[in-house]
């Protein structure tokens, strides 16, 4: 399963890097889950600018916003695209991440969002289900059990 992960830095530590002991440690705790296969695609984003933009379509018409966006809420540090088994070792990997924050930057905060990401194979196993629902269904409506 894939599990993207989106980091959002507090508003006290937009804008301030972190030092460079923390850059290599982080680079190093990346290397060896990309090599253990965990770790797919991940990239930080930096600072705000004015060619940063918003595109929005609502009832068909498209309108832009120019950056920089200044609520905390709206930045987004960077992102990890994770290949796990479960959301509990979802849980746990972004955990180790931010262990290493916790103890090599402990004047960051921020938080990390988790969410499963879509796979077509999602859907052929969903009309599968159904299927089988749909034949177990109609098999006991005419008196026969489900195989």
């Amino acid at each position: 399963m894939r599990f993207i992960s989106i980091y959002r830095p507090s508003a006290a530590c937009v804008g301030k890097p972190p030092t460079q002991e923390t850059y290599e440690l982080m680079g190093k705790f990346m290397a060896e889950a990309v090599k253990a296969g965990v770790l797919l695609a991940t990239e930080g984003f930096g600072p705000q600018t004015d060619t940063d933009l918003k595109v929005k379509l609502a009832n068909g018409t498209y309108s832009t916003t120019d950056g920089p966006f200044t609520e905390a809420k709206e930045v987004i540090g960077g992102f990890t695209i994770l290949n796990l088994a479960s959301k509990q070792e979802a849980l746990e990997e972004v955990r180790k991440f931010m262990e290493l924050h916790r103890i090599h930057w402990p004047s960051w905060e921020g938080q990390v969002e988790i969410r499963l990401m879509y796979e077509q194979e999602d859907d052929v196993r969903a009309t599968q289900i159904e299927g089988s629902r749909l034949l177990e269904h109609a098999g006991g409506a005419r008196g026969h059990e489900a195989r």
